[in-house]
């Protein structure tokens, strides 16, 4: 029985090791991660305790008394109501040690991340390859996603590449003159769509002449841009018909 438990133990102990070192990146102190020498012991755990981490101790097939404990990311936690002689290792916790991973060639990833599509978050589910729990990559599997914190949840998701910026150029032949106001909800569906372009992200040219953002013109809705002809030398200016009013943007 003890030689069943002692093992039993390890195994679990090493399964979420080799678990941890996936999730395990980044740092929350100066303190080198440690890869070689002692490791303190601490507090043991008086089981039925409300205690969190410290060390279980254990005897080998031998009757040998040990002690596994965690650290650096993993959290262990003493069962206190129901059958107390349980302590659970699970990740999650407080990085105590810079944290380095050596891939060594080999893949690593985050599976079953939310793809984020800038109105919500696709489940995981529903994606091809390795986000449906699948092995192997699929033919439609293909480009570049980039991984993305939702600072609302703190939730990692996924985002696309094409997603990330996307810019555009459309333009308008003034019918006649005067006319001052130009709908793109056909000519540029991307400027309907939230979140609005900012000033900085839409130029609007007369006859190749870049009109000065907030001044010569604004976009008075998601789909129009407004022209404000100038009525205060010297920046007296109007449109006239055949006039070309070019309007680029990226978001």
């Amino acid at each position: 029985m003890n030689t069943y438990i002692s093992q039993l133990t390890t195994n679990s102990l090493r399964s979420f090791l080799v678990l941890s070192l996936f999730f395990l990146f980044g740092s929350i102190s100066a303190t080198a991660q440690q890869t070689t020498g002692d490791v303190t012991k601490q507090t043991v755990i008086n089981p039925g305790t409300t205690a969190l981490d410290g060390s279980v101790r254990v005897i080998d097939n031998k009757g040998t008394i040990k002690y596994l404990q965690v650290q650096n990311g993993l959290t262990l936690i003493s069962n206190t109501t129901a059958d107390v002689t349980t302590t659970t290792w699970q990740l999650g916790g407080t990085l105590t040690d810079d944290t380095y991973i050596d891939v060594d060639g080999n893949v690593f990833s985050l599976d079953g991340l939310k793809l984020e599509t800038g109105d919500a978050a696709v489940s995981a589910t529903t994606q091809t390859g390795h986000d449906a729990g699948t092995t192997t990559m699929v033919s439609s599997d293909t480009g570049w996603t980039l991984v993305v914190r939702d600072e609302a949840s703190g939730e990692l998701k996924k985002l696309l590449a094409t997603d990330l910026i996307s810019s555009g150029q459309t333009y308008f032949t003034v019918a006649a003159d005067g006319d001052t106001t130009f709908d793109l909800v056909t000519a540029v569906p991307a400027l309907t769509t939230a979140p609005l372009p900012a000033f900085a992200q839409v130029f609007v040219f007369r006859n190749g002449a870049k009109l000065l953002a907030g001044v010569d013109y604004s976009i008075t809705t998601p789909s129009t841009v407004m022209l404000d002809p100038g009525t205060i030398a010297p920046n007296v200016w109007n449109t006239f018909a055949g006039d070309i009013i070019e309007v680029h943007y990226f978001k």
